[in-house]
């Protein structure tokens, strides 16, 4: 299985880039927000891949981040949902909006992807709504794996506001859980927090996120 690569660009296109990997060159297929985030011909980039392999088909798909082919993985295992759509899916979306959609049965953002129909964008909230908490505790795996050793973020292809922000996001989940909250009311509940203040640190998320769960009347 072909996990990560890293390699020179030797060309690019609207939705895949041949890598060039120490003289192998890998034609690797991403999403519009992937490939806009990718440097130009001639410079080095890595990133996640997923091998998809069929009878008479062998396709590699690029992600900047961890988080994003896990959501990719858990997109594909909806039935009606194939790879591409699953690019769509994400590239409109980014690993967030595909948290707070699935988080908050959201399915009509999942509908604004190309693509996608609101049968298979309702199947996929149904699906991987109790998943989604896993995935979105996956943001302070992911800040650390870019970190240095003195905690800081290291620059790529993802954004530091980014990187901190889900690691926020992550950290509030972890926060509530704990507190004994269901991972799918939390979930819900840090989604709408951080789709309120984007820019939010973990303390004002838990605090935002514990009065949309506060018993209402």
């Amino acid at each position: 299985m072909i996990g990560k690569l890293t390699g020179r660009i030797d060309y690019r296109t609207t939705d895949h880039v041949l890598i060039d990997v120490r003289g192998v060159g890998y034609i690797v297929y991403c999403s519009e927000r992937t490939m806009a985030t990718l440097p130009g011909v001639g410079e080095v980039c890595a990133l996640f891949t997923d091998l998809v392999v069929r009878e008479d088909l062998m396709q590699l798909f690029g992600f900047p981040t961890l988080a994003e082919k896990e959501w990719h993985r858990l997109l594909t295992s909806v039935q009606g949902v194939g790879a591409k759509a699953s690019l769509a899916i994400l590239g409109t979306l980014g690993t967030d909006g595909v948290s707070r959609a699935i988080a908050l049965g959201d399915w009509n953002s999942i509908k604004a992807a190309k693509g996608i129909g609101p049968k298979i964008a309702q199947r996929v909230v149904l699906d991987l709504k109790d998943k989604a908490p896993s995935i979105m505790a996956m943001g302070g795996t992911m800040a650390q794996a870019m970190g240095d050793d003195d905690g800081e973020v290291i620059e790529g292809p993802i954004s530091n506001a980014v990187v901190q922000n889900q690691s926020a996001q992550a950290e509030a989940l972890s926060a509530l859980g704990n507190l004994g909250y269901a991972p799918g009311d939390a979930a819900g509940a840090v989604a709408q927090a951080a789709g309120e203040n984007p820019d939010a640190e973990t303390p004002t998320l838990i605090r935002a996120a514990l009065k949309l769960l506060a018993p209402k009347g």
